[in-house]
């Protein structure tokens, strides 16, 4: 008796017998180009085409989501080769995340998929009560708006459902930059989020990626900490406020945020006037390692200082450039420490790993004639759960010397 095929309608796509097969079985997500057979057949599948994975000896491995125009060419959705990626599928995967969040916070207010580390590749949702933003940066997820859209109502009870189209990442996807509202009505105001006992005010519409990063939840919380009485604190690349409204809120006297972008210290102001902090709350518009170098020469000083820069290396060919970059930070940074004050720095540079960027800034810091003690190393929070085998999904660092 022969078995049937699973999933008849599926085209197949095999791996080459050089191929790391193994990996992929325990759990590695993702083929690459050249790990694949690709004959006529499979180059000319739409991108986001769903198929079955075989291995080089045809043993079927699970269904996969197909973008002969990506380097990674394949990304694992369902280790059942029988799987069937419609509404239901998606209402399990979301109840899955959903249920880690319920059980994690009390308000509604997360990331609620976190891609491959939620079973969802390349997709990310952050929620915001009654309202989500969804970044589809895979082209399987792009072409399966309809039924996520309706999974995430489902599931969730949300009214409002976002598409988000910015990112580097879509574009290497073959995808455009339109977002769109996919359910409900866009809010017409920044929106209020409690979190780290401030309030956030988050733009969902024309902020930064879904309007504000939940990440640094857990750094926050240890930030907030070093705040006592007396404190005086500078946020360097404060974005809305991050650890600033944080530290407020935990009993510093006085907080400067710097960034680069005016509109965003706008919602970082109007976060302090939401949280009762406006009188201890200040900002400055400027680059960041300008405005450092204005500081220093201002004679300026601060018992906390820290310094959260976007992703100075976001590719493998960016590292060595990044990783100079988040030196001089460091160097930079640390003289406006005080002496047995505190410096927060953080990455979320997935191609620098946490060995090379503790060695960068401990580097500036020595070379700033300063010397730290390293108190605490942290990362994203629970609602931003890593797959293991993945190193990309454990992108953000936070590393605390007292100096």
């Amino acid at each position: 008796m022969t078995t049937p095929d699973p999933n008849p309608d599926l085209p197949r796509v095999r791996l080459m017998p050089k191929a790391n097969a193994r990996a992929i079985r325990h759990g590695f997500p993702w083929v690459y180009a050249n790990e694949l057979v690709t004959d006529r057949r499979t180059k000319a599948l739409k991108p986001g085409a769903l198929a079955v994975l075989e291995d080089s000896a045809r043993t079927p491995m699970g269904v996969v989501a197909v973008n002969p125009a990506s380097r990674i060419i394949c990304r694992m959705l369902d280790r059942d080769p029988n799987a069937h990626i419609d509404r239901d599928w998606f209402a399990r995967r979301l109840a899955h995340a959903l249920a880690l969040r319920d059980r994690l916070y009390d308000a509604p207010f997360y990331r609620l998929v976190h891609a491959e580390g939620d079973g969802l590749p390349g997709l990310v949702i952050d929620r915001f009560g009654d309202t989500v933003v969804v970044q589809p940066n895979a082209a399987w997820a792009e072409a399966r708006l309809d039924d996520l859209t309706a999974a995430l109502v489902e599931v969730t009870g949300v009214t409002t459902v976002l598409k988000n189209a910015a990112g580097r990442t879509r574009a290497l996807e073959g995808l455009d930059d339109e977002s769109a509202v996919l359910a409900g009505t866009a809010p017409s105001a920044p929106l209020p989020v409690p979190m780290s006992g401030a309030t956030y005010m988050a733009d969902l519409t024309g902020g930064q990626k879904t309007g504000l990063f939940y990440d640094q939840r857990p750094n926050h919380a240890f930030a907030a900490r070093l705040a006592g009485p007396g404190t005086r604190v500078l946020d360097v690349f404060s974005h809305v406020g991050g650890f600033a409204l944080a530290m407020l809120a935990g009993g510093a006297d006085h907080a400067l945020a710097v960034d680069g972008s005016a509109p965003a210290l706008e919602l970082a102001a109007q976060g302090a006037a939401a949280s009762n902090l406006s009188d201890r709350f200040e900002t400055r518009q400027g680059d960041a390692f300008d405005t450092l170098a204005a500081l220093a020469e201002e004679g300026a000083q601060f018992d906390v200082v820290i310094c959260d820069p976007p992703a100075f290396a976001p590719s493998k060919k960016a590292l060595d450039a990044g990783l100079r970059a988040y030196e001089r930070i460091a160097r930079m940074a640390a003289p406006l420490v005080v002496p047995g004050g505190y410096l927060g720095l953080c990455s979320c540079s997935h191609a620098a790993d946490l060995a090379n960027f503790r060695a960068a800034c401990t580097r500036g810091i020595g070379k700033a004639g300063r010397a730290g003690q390293l108190l605490r190393t942290g990362f994203a929070g629970p609602d931003h759960p890593q797959l293991p085998q993945l190193a990309e999904t454990g992108y953000l660092k936070a590393l605390f010397y007292r100096l």
